[in-house]
């Protein structure tokens, strides 16, 4: 790769970072403002819900078990 080539990589890279920049960092945001009601009225999320706190009631009576 030549000089010239390698320059012209990092000016464009230089110009997608600063592009980035100017959005913001999503650390910024609120996530939960963004996702809240993504799942809602979902077979598929209601069921993963289902599944999930019959999941940690089995941990729950296992451990009082021991």
């Amino acid at each position: 790769m030549t000089l010239v080539q390698i320059e012209k990589r990092v000016k464009a890279l230089e110009q997608v970072v600063q592009g980035l920049r100017k959005r913001g960092s999503p650390a910024n945001r609120k996530w939960y403002r963004t996702h809240a009601g993504r799942f809602a009225d979902d077979p598929a999320f209601e069921e993963i819900l289902k599944l999930g706190r019959a999941y940690r009631k089995s941990q729950r009576l296992a451990s009082n078990r021991s």
